[in-house]
């Protein structure tokens, strides 16, 4: 049996769909069982807080295969509590409970210098799975299309005006979430990529004013777009750090991300795996925004979320991101409407 933890995130129901489709045993170990059900019908749903080694021993029992695709980036618990403490409470609970195989999401880049926080505390959270005793595989996705195409084109559609942090001009590697499903399937089924660290890319390196454009493309709107400005952007992330960290780490994030090298050689590293596709941004915004789309509410294309572990919080604003992150939004929105100019440098 294959148990998924994070698996109502952005990855989570793609990879379920995924392992339902080879009918390969799974259980989904959430902190919130209803809400699992609701969301991933027809599969079994595990209620269990897998910061807490007792129960996630119990959550484990049984399983020959964990996959963590826990987040705390946008939670309360933050990304060292979960990225890092319960990732490694997992790891060892793992080797407790007997599991064969652990798979762990981690972050393409992770190193424990990393400018952002979340990179250095997957860096962390490698070396504990590492070190668990149990065989296990790391794989490190880029940049999730779906949550990127989510931020700057799910307000396009819904309210008719976007933010696009800072410049919106620094290329970043994205990968579809669909295409990190796959990888993580190939990583189950075949045994050769036990011990091993996989980079998964996407095919291409697209600055955030690209990502609109293609969102703009695919639905034929055009909308306001604002930017907000990258001086602001470095000022708030200091000085929100001793009132609210969690949202100081967000600004920071998006300030590296319009300035730091996120570029890679996608297609170079994905020659390798020719069985899976490459999934292009315009694919995923056909998807997530054409005319072929699933309505959600009042004609609104289902938002994608980021995966959530331990204490997270509820989604909210109708965008399907975590409630932290659309609370620095607001942040930076007011910034960018008081500032009533589109950026075109620092």
């Amino acid at each position: 049996m294959i148990a998924v933890v994070g698996a109502t995130g952005t990855l989570g129901p793609l990879l379920v769909a995924v392992l339902q489709a080879r009918a390969i045993p799974l259980r989904v170990i959430t902190r919130n069982a209803t809400s699992a059900r609701v969301r991933l019908a027809g599969v079994d749903v595990g209620e269990a807080d897998i910061a807490k080694r007792d129960q996630a021993i119990r959550a484990l029992r049984g399983a020959s295969v964990v996959v963590s695709a826990i987040s705390g980036f946008g939670s309360k618990g933050g990304v060292r509590l979960v990225d890092l403490e319960a990732n490694r409470t997992l790891a060892e609970a793992a080797q407790v409970a007997g599991v064969e195989h652990f798979i762990l999401l981690s972050v393409s880049g992770a190193s424990a210098d990393h400018p952002i926080e979340l990179f250095r505390m997957k860096h962390a959270a490698e070396e504990a799975v590492r070190a668990c005793g149990v065989p296990w595989t790391i794989i490190r996705p880029s940049a999730y299309l779906e949550t990127w195409l989510g931020l700057v084109g799910g307000p396009l559609v819904e309210k008719g005006k976007t933010l696009v942090f800072g410049r919106g001009r620094n290329p970043i590697n994205f990968v579809s979430a669909g295409d990190v499903a796959r990888f993580v399937e190939l990583a189950i089924t075949d045994p050769s990529l036990r011990g091993r660290s996989i980079e998964v890319p996407g095919p291409e390196n697209l600055t955030l004013d690209e990502l609109v454009a293609i969102v703009q493309r695919v639905t034929g709107l055009t909308g306001k777009v604002s930017h907000a400005p990258t001086p602001v952007m470095r000022v708030l992330s200091v000085a929100l750090r001793p009132f609210d960290p969690m949202r100081a780490g967000q600004i920071a994030t998006a300030v590296v991300m319009d300035s730091g090298d996120m570029t890679l050689d996608g297609a170079s590293v994905r020659a390798a795996y020719p069985s899976i596709p490459m999934t292009s941004a315009g694919e995923v915004a056909e998807r997530l925004f054409g005319a072929g789309r699933q309505p959600m509410g009042r004609g609104r294309p289902p938002r994608p979320s980021a995966d959530r572990g331990p204490a997270s919080e509820p989604r909210h604003r109708g965008r399907g991101v975590p409630a932290g992150c659309a609370r620095a939004l607001t942040v930076l929105e007011r910034c960018a409407d008081h500032s009533a100019v589109r950026q075109t440098g620092d």
